[in-house]
Parts: structure tokens; sequence; C-alpha cells
């Protein structure tokens, strides 16, 4: 059995099968819904004491309050000082790649004074204070904790609470280490919907944040799904996703492995590579079909491959270019001689990698863009997670006297056109010829 499907844009059924293989059950699995629900219910209602309970039942740690389970930063402080020297190094080298690319998307309040010499403008603000979720346990993700504390602490943002399940009361150093870097100002060991829960509400010791951002399990995404609108979240994220466009210049085993590397996140992961050159999607196959069982990960990648992934000969180039379009997926790596050839033909990515050298692993770890990217063809109309999801635009309008009396007719004609006769009224009161008659 084939280890990844094989598909031809030019057969017949083509359009079905990539239909298909889009395909993604995005319905959510009841049983956790209801118990999200419940779990927000309860700590809305009872705060601190069920957020006591929720940790005590599912990660086997028990506290007499909840300040209790706030892990002080001179803990942090000592994970980053016991990290060895090459980890430290790694970590402290894409913290300061991280912050160099976010302090370049800082938007500035901006103003202007039209002819009538109204003033116009919008007035940017970060918002006061941001939740992170984190997942703690086996999983371990530094790398997650800079690409969203960094952000959110160059846009200004006030308080950065960090929140992260500790399985046993076992914390994991790196992630600590990774906070301390990344400017957190607190940290708390509790997980699960609980912690959305709490950061969303509140309780008498956590306070609530503005917005909720992070990865984490099924109920961590039910629950910040849940709580959307009573705060703001950054995206509900589905299963990785890599597209790469190749011309047949790049060594066969380099797209392989780049095909590995989202293909082992988990079994829902997607994979695909479109391609011109029939002969290199046969090479590229041998090279997955040969490297395959040196990953440790090998039955999770022969499985996403099997399920979700495709080698896709293309017409052309400029196909490729049109059917990755289509797909608009979270990474897409232009593996060509000459990239800037084919990017303008790219409207819908979230992540763009250009030439053989840009692996999308160097854009998860350390080449600063941030990670955090629209899944599920959702590239179509959102961005990557940026400084930009932690300011707030707020509009700026200090209309002059003279624009009154040039603006007032207008809104006048148009608030009585809709019925709105208090509003027509309130622009008509301010048509004066001078500031004594009222």
């Amino acid at each position: 059995m084939s280890l990844i499907k094989r598909l031809n844009s030019q057969s017949g059924d083509f359009d079905a099968c990539l239909r298909t293989l889009l395909a993604f059950d995005a319905s959510q699995d009841e049983s956790i819904e209801q118990a999200t629900a419940a779990i927000l219910k309860d700590v809305a209602q009872r705060g601190d004491d069920a957020v006591l309970e929720y940790t005590a039942r599912f990660d086997r740690v028990s506290a007499d309050s909840v300040a209790a389970l706030e892990i002080p930063r001179h803990e942090w402080q000592a994970a980053l000082a016991a990290l060895p020297a090459a980890q430290r190094s790694a970590l402290e080298s894409a913290a300061q790649r991280v912050r160099s690319y976010h302090e370049r998307q800082r938007a500035e309040t901006w103003t202007y004074t039209d002819e009538d010499g109204t003033l116009l403008g919008q007035k940017i603000t970060p918002l006061d204070r941001v939740g992170l979720y984190v997942p703690g346990g086996k999983a371990a993700y530094p790398s997650s904790v800079l690409m969203n504390a960094i952000p959110a602490k160059v846009a200004g943002v006030q308080e950065v609470i960090m929140v992260t399940p500790t399985p046993d009361g076992v914390h994991n150093p790196i992630v600590l280490a990774a906070a301390a870097l990344g400017g957190v100002d607190r940290v708390w060991g509790i997980g699960g919907a609980q912690a959305v829960a709490a950061l969303a509400y509140g309780t008498s010791t956590i306070k609530p944040v503005d917005k909720i951002v992070g990865p984490g399990n099924a109920y961590v995404a039910a629950a910040k799904r849940r709580v959307f609108g009573v705060v703001g979240i950054d995206m509900i994220a589905g299963p990785s996703e890599i597209l790469i466009i190749a011309d047949g210049t790049t060594p066969p085993d380099w797209v392989a492995m780049d095909l590995f590397s989202q293909a082992e996140h988990d079994e829902l992961a997607q994979a695909i590579l479109l391609c011109p050159d029939a002969a290199y999607l046969d090479q590229v196959e041998a090279a997955m079909e040969r490297l395959l069982p040196t990953m440790p990960r090998a039955k999770i990648i022969r499985t996403s491959l099997g399920d979700r992934g495709a080698l896709i000969h293309t017409q052309s180039m400029e196909e490729a270019c049109e059917i990755a379009n289509h797909i608009a997926p979270e990474h897409l790596e232009i593996s060509t001689e000459n990239p800037m050839q084919w990017v303008d033909l790219i409207r819908h990515a979230g992540a763009i990698f250009l030439g053989r050298y840009s692996s999308e692993s160097l854009g998860d770890y350390c080449a600063g863009p941030n990670h955090v990217l629209p899944t599920s063809r959702t590239a179509r109309f959102s961005s990557p997670l940026g400084v930009y999801d932690f300011q707030k635009r707020s509009s700026l309008i200090q209309v002059s006297q003279h624009g009154a009396q040039l603006l007032g007719p207008i809104a006048s004609t148009l608030a009585h056109g809709e019925g709105l006769y208090a509003h027509a009224a309130s622009a008509e009161y301010r048509l004066t010829t001078s500031d004594s008659e009222h």
C-alpha cells in the first residue's frame, strides 16, 4: 500500500479528490462540550473553590488556596539559570529574534487635520491584561510561550498572566525559563477548562483578563470558544498543515523531511506537495519510504500521510500557486530556484517560506515571525498572531466649528432618511455662525 496519495490536477475527479482531502470534521464532541460548559459555569459561580477542586481532580494537586498554586518568580529564574548552556543560548536567541521581528509590527497613534479644520485619527492602546495558556505535563512548548508573551509585551500589555497545568505538582523547567525570558508577569499552576474560566471570569484570587491566547487540548479549545465574547481569544486552531510548492531543484530528502515535520504533530496533520515534475514526485516518495523507518514518530507520520497527505502533479508552477491559494495553508514552502518569482501569485497562506533553505521548522522556533497561524483554510481571511492582536484602535474625531457647518447638514439629511430625528437635531444644534449664539 502506498505511503501517500498521488493526485493529478488533470484528472477528471481532481476537484472532488481535493475536496475530500481537505475535508476536516470540526464538529465538537458533545461530551467534551457538556463537561466544559459545566466547569465554566461552576468556576463562574464558585470561583477559587471550584478551581481548587478541579485542579485536585484532574492534576492531582491539592492546595489550601489558589494563591498557593502560583509559581513564584524566583522559581522561573532558577529554572532559567539551571538550563544547560546550549539550551539557554538557543532560547535566548529565539526570544531576541521574535522580539526584534514583532517590534516592527507595533502601530502608533496617528492623526490628521482635514481642510475644514477637523482633526481625525486613530488612537492605539494596548490591552490591560492577557492570559496565556501553556500546555503542561509531558508536553513542553517553550517556543509557544515566547510566541505569545513577547508580542503582548511589545504591544505594551501591562500584565501577562500564564496558566499551565502541573500534573502531580511537577513544574516544567524549560516552560518556566521561557516565561522568564518572555516577560510574563505571573504564573499559575492550573490548567484545563477551569484555568480558562478563571482567566475569563476572574475569581477572588485571579483577576479577569481581556484576552486569552495559547494552545491547549480539546477541553481548553472548547472553553476558549465558549468564553469568546466575555474575553477575546486568539483563534481556535485546527490540525497543523504544510503545503510545499516545488520545482524539482530541492534535494528530495529535504522536502520529504519537511513533509514529515508537520505529519509528526498528530494523525490529523496535513502534508501536501505540489509539483509539475512527476519524476521529482517519485523521488520524494522514494525518499519518504526510505526515511520513515528512522523517525521516532513513524507511526503517527504514516497515519497522517496516509489519511490526509498527498503528492499532487500539477500542469505548471502557476497552477500549483492557484491550487495553493485554494488550500490556503497554515505553512507554505516555495521550495524553488527563484521563489520571489512565485510569491506574488500567492494570496492565502499563514506563513510563506521562500527558497530551499527556509524550512518550516525554523519558523516554528527561531526565525522571528509568529508560529501561531491560521489553519483549516482560515488564512483566506485571517493572519498570524502579532502585536496587533494585543492593541486596540479607537477613532479620534475633533470637529471644528467650520467642520460642523459642513458635516451637520449631511448628517441631518441621512438621519432624517433613517427616521432618527434626535440624531438629526443633535447635528443641527451645531449649525451656528458663532459660539456666542449658544
